[in-house]
């Protein structure tokens, strides 16, 4: 009965130590996650590089086309909640204004920059985690997936651009005007004398 104790008493501190490692990576985790929000372009070629791991891994094995077809689906998902608004002008009435008089309201996203990295990112790790296991490896004729993976995205972009032109909204800040605001009176008096 005592070995019954101790065995019980031992399973319960392993799982405890499991849990309280999980919680620790958890935390670790998180604290460089929040660190790489500001380098947006270091996030993004450390995805790339990612990226294109699974493409040569996918490549060299000749397989998992369904896996990438499926990865594939999913970025046009996220690619759509990234470019459009996070109030549909449609069901909601217009957001953004209309007229030179109506208010100036910033476009936001549906799906922020760092979410959409974050779950890019994530869905390539998850797809090379699914190559090691053949499961996964569904003999398919891979160009009838490409095509009609290219049709939807044909589609798809046709349909958000034509919401994008209905609307008047631009989800880049690329090209649009910037506003500084004025400049400190010490400012002007110190470039008039130069």
């Amino acid at each position: 009965m005592d070995s019954a104790v101790s065995d019980g008493a031992g399973s319960a501190a392993a799982s405890n130590l499991f849990v309280q490692s999980r919680m620790d990576f958890g935390r670790r985790f998180q604290y460089y996650l929040d660190k790489s929000t500001p380098h947006a372009l270091w996030r993004w070629l450390g995805s790339l590089c990612v990226s294109m791991i699974y493409c040569l891994r996918v490549y060299y094995l000749q397989g998992f086309y369904i896996v990438t077809y499926g990865l594939g689906i999913y970025l046009l998902n996220l690619l759509i909640g990234f470019l459009s608004p996070q109030v549909d002008p449609e069901t909601e009435g217009p957001t953004l204004p209309s007229k030179g008089s109506d208010e100036f309201k910033p476009f936001i996203r549906r799906l922020p920059e760092f979410k959409f990295w974050y779950a890019l990112t994530k869905a390539f790790c998850v797809a090379f985690i699914m190559t090691f296991f053949s499961v996964f490896d569904v003999p398919v004729f891979w160009p009838i997936l490409l095509i009609y993976w290219m049709v939807l995205f044909v589609l798809t972009m046709k349909r958000q651009i034509r919401h994008m032109i209905k609307f008047k909204y631009v989800p880049f800040s690329i090209g649009k005007q910037r506003y500084t605001g004025k400049r400190p009176a010490t400012d002007k008096a110190s470039s008039s004398r130069h």
